[in-house]
């Protein structure tokens, strides 16, 4: 096929060979298969921020450390050169998400290189060889759904260990090579400890994998495997072994309407007569 121009810069600096298809368009990225040396790779080149559809947000920056001073005001001041750090940053926290948690033994594409905004990384396959499928494009049984279910939640906790939460997964981007589900496309992943929307991401992500394989295996539909992890994580408690049982008991304290009330009341009070002893004062 003819080069993208992304690719270009790539097989000008020898880092590809040959690009042979176009694997898939989506919401932030164009992947290619590509040839590197003896080897099949895929190349994943990242649409401009006027061409995505996902926008990036204070939800998954937040906690981001931009180590360079100049670059982080450029940021926050919004330059032209602000954005296009802006834009670097985004796309070097997936690169470095799966360096993170490719070492950390997540179920992640193995990533090679990153150059001139293209991430190149391993190509994952079927058992026939074959570009592996995503999630959504396969029929399901219920015991495949439920082995599966069991696989993705095993790696949000492994995952969670080594201080990452996707903050975006569903069965759009989870691949499923010859052994199994693999996670993909991170851009928008969150550091754990430095995020105040950690909590919440982590329970919309492991709601998504329950919504969708409920569809298969209804019983899922039922299990808190979300709050069980994050409850286990905020005390010190999860490993990437941990035994979950997908239960997880909410406590539920009696509310004194009264006293809230009074609290209310006396808040009200105390402002009223700070406005007073301002509006006497000047």
């Amino acid at each position: 096929m003819k080069t993208p121009k992304r690719i270009e810069p790539l097989i000008q600096d020898g880092f590809v060979d040959e690009v042979i298809r176009q694997l898939m368009s989506g919401k932030e990225a164009s992947v290619y298969v590509v040839r590197c040396g003896e080897e099949i790779r895929c190349a994943k080149a990242y649409k401009e921020a006027n061409k995505r559809s996902f926008r990036q947000n204070t939800d998954y920056t937040e906690g981001r450390k931009v180590k360079n001073s100049r670059r982080a005001r450029a940021m926050e001041k919004g330059t032209r050169y602000g954005r296009k750090a802006q834009e670097e940053s985004w796309q070097n926290a997936e690169v470095d998400a799966l360096y993170r948690l490719a070492a950390a033994g997540v179920r992640v594409p193995r990533p090679y290189d990153f150059h001139e905004g293209v991430l190149l990384m391993e190509l994952m396959i079927d058992s026939n060889g074959n570009a592996a499928p995503r999630l959504n494009d396969l029929a399901l049984t219920a015991e495949l759904s439920r082995e599966y279910h069991r696989m993705l939640v095993a790696q949000v906790v492994r995952m969670l260990c080594a201080g990452i939460i996707h903050g975006d997964l569903s069965e759009y981007n989870v691949l499923v090579d010859s052994t199994g589900p693999v996670i993909i496309d991170l851009p928008q992943a969150i550091d754990a400890a430095a995020n105040n929307q950690a909590c919440k991401m982590l329970l919309r992500d492991v709601e998504n994998l329950a919504i969708y394989f409920g569809q298969f295996a209804p019983e899922l539909l039922a299990t808190s495997y979300g709050m069980e992890i994050w409850s286990l994580y905020q005390s010190g408690q999860l490993h990437p072994e941990s035994d979950l049982t997908g239960h997880f008991e909410y406590i539920e304290k009696t509310v004194n309407i009264k006293s809230i009330l009074r609290e209310i009341n006396d808040t009200l009070k105390e402002e009223e007569a700070r406005k007073l002893r301002r509006t006497v004062n000047s």
